[in-house]
């Protein structure tokens, strides 16, 4: 167990036993199987509001064919600096939607928070054709330092971008380890704090590949299913994906792996605040552990065996390192992570640096 990334553990047992059952016989292909019916009647119920579900093959494809729905010439997309869309994906978003640009907007604890919305939204003046159309913002939850948005929290960021007619996307790569910290519904975290589209994560919660665009206006879903087949993600054996949504959403099963994978991420906060040369960034909330780590530390989990991943946030409004010296390091709890890799983490983190020979 390295907790260099959720999406280094593999696929959960009941998601490998449902894509062997998607095998057996034929389909109908392109998504007129049974399985991706059963899929989106299972999101539907699970966000409580009718849907247009998309199923894709990555977080970034969901990100771009939700954004570039939201698309209008010279569009401006808002996000948080450190926004996955705006350092993680090569500008895949606008490669679907071109001539939009991206505002990044800096808020505590890597959060967009509704004042800092309205100082930018300030630069782009209704009807002023130099400066480019307001378009949407983008949240993610769980955000890029591990942080979760509350429906009230996310509530606030829409009311402001809906004054300016503006749509709000989320991109949810961890939204089961936002909701198993939160105790929100997804409709709660989602549509009824004015979420319009969501990019369902679901492979770094224990699927094998499974991401769904999430729309909650079906009045979208004509022309959506066009850019879908346009960025090449429509699925020839679509039920291969629809089983793992199936497998993942039935019973809560991705709740509790999420669950499960925060309740570790949590030991591990408690192994760095515990050690002598190492410091929490920020409290955690999610299966993602942000900490301030000496260069002897550092060495240590890298002796041992632990990636050490160097992480340089964009934003200033983090919390200071103790030692200008420190590094700021990630690390991440899975659906499979034992008590006892988080023990052996903590030892090798405990240990006192060598002596100077």
């Amino acid at each position: 167990m390295t907790f260099a990334s959720d999406n280094w553990a593999g696929a959960s047992t009941r998601v490998m036993e449902a894509l062997g059952n998607a095998s057996a016989g034929d389909a109908p292909a392109y998504g007129g199987d049974a399985f991706t019916a059963r899929a989106k009647a299972l999101l539907a119920d699970t966000f409580e509001h009718e849907v247009a579900a998309f199923f894709v093959a990555t977080g970034s494809a969901a990100n771009a064919l939700c954004l570039s729905a939201f698309s209008r010439p010279a569009g401006v997309v808002f996000g948080a600096m450190d926004a996955h869309i705006a350092r993680d994906e090569a500008a895949a978003p606008f490669l679907l939607a071109p001539g939009t640009t991206f505002h990044a907007v800096e808020g505590p604890d890597g959060r967009i928070g509704p004042e800092e919305l309205s100082e930018a939204l300030c630069y782009y003046p209704p009807g002023v054709v130099h400066h480019g159309q307001a378009t949407a913002v983008s949240l993610t939850n769980v955000n890029e330092f591990g942080q979760c948005y509350t429906p009230d929290e996310t509530a606030a960021v829409a009311d402001v971008a809906k004054r300016r007619g503006l749509r709000v996307h989320l991109d949810g790569a961890r939204f089961s380890n936002a909701l198993a910290f939160t105790g929100a519904t997804p409709a709660d975290l989602t549509w009824r704090a004015g979420v319009d589209a969501v990019s369902l994560g679901l492979t770094k919660t224990g699927g094998w590949c499974a991401e769904v665009a999430v729309f909650f206006d079906p009045a979208v879903a004509e022309d959506v299913a066009y850019r879908h087949k346009q960025a090449a993600q429509l699925f020839s054996k679509n039920r291969f994906a629809a089983a793992q949504v199936i497998a993942l959403l039935e019973d809560g099963h991705a709740l509790t792996l999420a669950a499960h994978a925060n309740a570790m991420g949590h030991r591990l906060a408690e192994a760095v605040a515990a050690a002598p040369d190492a410091a929490l960034v920020l409290p955690t909330q999610s299966n993602e552990v942000f900490a301030w780590l000496s260069p002897a530390a550092a060495r240590r989990l890298e002796a041992a065996g632990y990636p050490v991943r160097t992480w340089l946030p964009h934003t200033r409004r983090l919390p200071p390192p103790p030692d200008p010296a420190w590094t700021m390091a990630r690390f991440v709890a899975s659906f499979r992570t034992r008590e006892e890799d988080v023990d052996r983490f903590a030892a090798t983190l405990a240990a006192p640096a060598a002596a100077p020979a």
